[in-house]
C-alpha cells in the first residue's frame, strides 16, 4: 500500500460553499489521478467564506495540483509557510479544508477510519454535551429534564444577558449587554437549577469573553457552590495572562481556546497548568494535525480536549472532532449542537447522537460525502455578522 500511496497525486482542489440550514459551511474537496478517489476537509469560516475559498482556489490548488498525497505533514508545513504570513483563522480554515481531505484519503486507502491512523479508539464512546436555553427558568429545567430522558448527561445552560432595566445610552447598532446583571442573572439560574435536578447532572456555561479580568475571577468564585464541569470562555484571548490568576482564585474547572489560531495562544497556558480544557476549533487551526499535537501537548500537562462543536461546522468537522475524541487519551467531552436534517441531506454518512454519545459509521476517511448537486441548490449568504457587535450600555464596543 505504502508504494501505490507514493504514486497518488492531486488531480483538484476545490471549495464548496453551501447553506443548508442557512449557516455558511465551507468544505474542500481533493481529488486525486486515482478514479473516483477523493477526500473531504472541513474550512468553515462562516463569516468570511468567500475569503476562504479564494485562499483555497487561487494560492493553495497551484500549489498543491501534481503532489503527492502521502506526506501529510510535509504538505501542511507547505501550505502553512507558503505565503509567508500565517497563523491567522482565514489560512488556517483554508489550510484545514486540505488536510482533512487528506487525512480522509489515506484512511479510504487504508481501509480504515481515521482514528485508527491516529493510533485507535482509546474508549468506545464519546459524550456530548449539548446547549440548553429558556425564556423562564422551569422552561430550562424542563428542557434538561427532556435532554435526560434521551440519556444526555452535560449541558451547557443560558437564561438571557442583557437588562430589561435600562437603555443603550447611544443608538449604535448592537446587542447591549449589562455584565453585572448577567451574572446576577446566571447565578440565579444555576441555583434555581441545581436545586431542580441536583449534583448528578454535569452543567457548564459559556461567558463568550464579555467581562473584564476581574468581573471574570469573581463571577467564576461565585459559581463554585454549584460545581460547573465547566466555565467556557470567561476572558478574551487578549487577556489570557489572567487565566494564571483565575487558577489561584477559584476551583471552578476553566475552559478556553475556541479562537485560538497559532500555538503561542495556548502553549503557555497548558504548560502552566492555568486551564483545564482546551477548546479550541480544529479547523482554525489548520486541521487534524495541528489539533493532534496540541492534544498531545495537553495530555502531558493534564488538560482535557473539549473542541469547538458549534453549528457553524460542517458535518465533515464533526466528524473529525470525533474521530480526534476517539483516538485522544485525554478526551473531556465533545460540544454538539446536532445537524440540521436539511445538512444531513447534504452530507450523507454524518455522525448522529444517541444516548448521550456520539456516533460514527466506521466507514473509511471520515465517513461523511458530499451531495454536491444538492448542495448548490443552498448558496451561502453575505450579510455583515451582526451578534458579534456587543457593547456594554454606554454604547463600548466589546468583544465576543
Amino acid at each position: 500500500m505504502g508504494e501505490g500511496l507514493l504514486i497518488i497525486t492531486i488531480r483538484d482542489v476545490r471549495a464548496i460553499c453551501t447553506a443548508p440550514a442557512g449557516t455558511n459551511l465551507v468544505v474542500v474537496k481533493v481529488e486525486t489521478d486515482e478514479p473516483e478517489l477523493y477526500g473531504l476537509g472541513c474550512a468553515t469560516f462562516t463569516y468570511r467564506h468567500l475569503a476562504v475559498s479564494c485562499v483555497v482556489e487561487e494560492y493553495l490548488k497551484p500549489l498543491l495540483v501534481g503532489r503527492g498525497v502521502a506526506d501529510i505533514e510535509d504538505l501542511w508545513h507547505l501550505m502553512n509557510c507558503n505565503a509567508y504570513w500565517r497563523n491567522g483563522p482565514i489560512g488556517n480554515n483554508a489550510i484545514s479544508g486540505v488536510d482533512m481531505a487528506l487525512w480522509d484519503i489515506k484512511g479510504k486507502l487504508a481501509k480504515m477510519p481515521v482514528y485508527s491512523l491516529l493510533g485507535g479508539k482509546a474508549r468506545q464512546a464519546v459524550m456530548a454535551y449539548v446547549h440548553v436555553y429558556g425564556e423562564t427558568l422551569p422552561e430550562i429545567v424542563d428542557n434538561i429534564l427532556q435532554g435526560l430522558a434521551e440519556g444526555i448527561r452535560c449541558f451547557r445552560i443560558h437564561w438571557g444577558n442583557t437588562s430589561k432595566l435600562y437603555e443603550s445610552a447611544g443608538k449604535l447598532a448592537g446587542v447591549y449587554f449589562d455584565p453585572d446583571f448577567y451574572m446576577r442573572q446566571t447565578l440565579e439560574l444555576f441555583s434555581y437549577v441545581r436545586d431542580k435536578v441536583g449534583y448528578e447532572v454535569k452543567l457548564c456555561h459559556d461567558v463568550h469573553e464579555r467581562l473584564a479580568p476581574i468581573e471574570a475571577i469573581r463571577f467564576a468564585k461565585e459559581l463554585e457552590p454549584f460545581r460547573l464541569f465547566f466555565l467556557e470562555d470567561a476572558l478574551s484571548p487578549e487577556q489570557s495572562e489572567w487565566y494564571g490568576v483565575m487558577r489561584q482564585q477559584t476551583t471552578t474547572p476553566i475552559a478556553i481556546g475556541e479562537l485560538f489560531n497559532n500555538p503561542k495562544e495556548w502553549t503557555q497556558l497548558i504548560t502552566s497548568r492555568s486551564i483545564d480544557f482546551i477548546r479550541a476549533h480544529p479547523s482554525q487551526l489548520g486541521g487534524v494535525t495541528p489539533t493532534r499535537k496540541l492534544a498531545i501537548l495537553a495530555e502531558q500537562f493534564g488538560v482535557r480536549t473539549a473542541w469547538h462543536g458549534p453549528e457553524d461546522i460542517s458535518p465533515v468537522g464533526h466528524a473529525a472532532n470525533i474521530h480526534l475524541d476517539l483516538a485522544s487519551h485525554n478526551f473531556g467531552i465533545q460540544e454538539w449542537r446536532g445537524i440540521d436534517a436539511a445538512v444531513a441531506e447534504v452530507f450523507p454518512g454524518s455522525p448522529t447522537l444517541r444516548d448521550g454519545c456520539l456516533q460514527l459509521n466506521e466507514q473509511p476517511g471520515w465517513g461523511v460525502d458530499i451531495d454536491e448537486r444538492h448542495a448548490k441548490k443552498f448558496p451561502c449568504t453575505h450579510s455583515t455578522t451582526l451578534w458579534t457587535q456587543k457593547r456594554i450600555l454606554d454604547g463600548t464596543l466589546i468583544y465576543p
